[in-house]
């Protein structure tokens, strides 16, 4: 069984940040009731959001955020290719619907793409590709490498 977690650290920068502004607040204004609840959802975001866990095991493939929510779980015969790719910074990061099918990622942009019989795409963000592919094809499915680009060479003309 391949069990690995990803841990969000953009997500942890940006709650520090904020939780600094809050810091500052709370140290001029004192704990006033709604900047109490604003650090409290803070936190229960940090918790939920933490990391990204994915495993594989004989009979299917899942991930989840923090200790389990807004996850996925697939059969892995349900799946007809896996790939390698790089999201942008347009996929953002958290669970989101984009052009390529869903996105779950919470750092960095290497994720594995998965495709379904249905043609659903799921991209799930991991830093340990090789290893998530690897274990996805002990466990027989199709791992597909990424194409080379073909290049041409263009030939100069003779018109001005």
């Amino acid at each position: 069984m391949y069990q690995h977690k990803q841990y969000a650290v953009f997500i942890f920068f940006v709650l520090a940040w904020i939780g600094g502004f809050v810091a500052l607040a709370w140290n001029l204004l004192g704990a006033d009731g709604p900047l109490m609840i604003f650090a409290g959802i803070l936190v229960l975001v940090g918790f939920l959001f933490h990391g990204l866990t994915v495993k594989v095991d004989d009979k299917k493939i899942s991930w989840a955020f923090g200790p389990g929510v807004a996850g996925q779980s697939i059969e892995l015969s349900e799946v007809i290719e896996a790939k390698a790719v790089q999201n942008s910074y347009r996929h953002g990061i958290g669970m989101r619907i984009t052009h390529d099918g869903w996105v779950y990622t919470v750092s960095g942009f290497s994720a594995i793409q998965l495709t379904l019989k249905d043609g659903t795409l799921y991209r799930v963000g991991t830093n340990d590709q090789k290893g998530l592919l690897a274990a996805l094809k002990e466990k027989n499915v199709l791992i597909v490498l990424p194409s080379k680009v073909k290049t041409e060479t263009v030939k100069p003309s003779n018109m001005i």
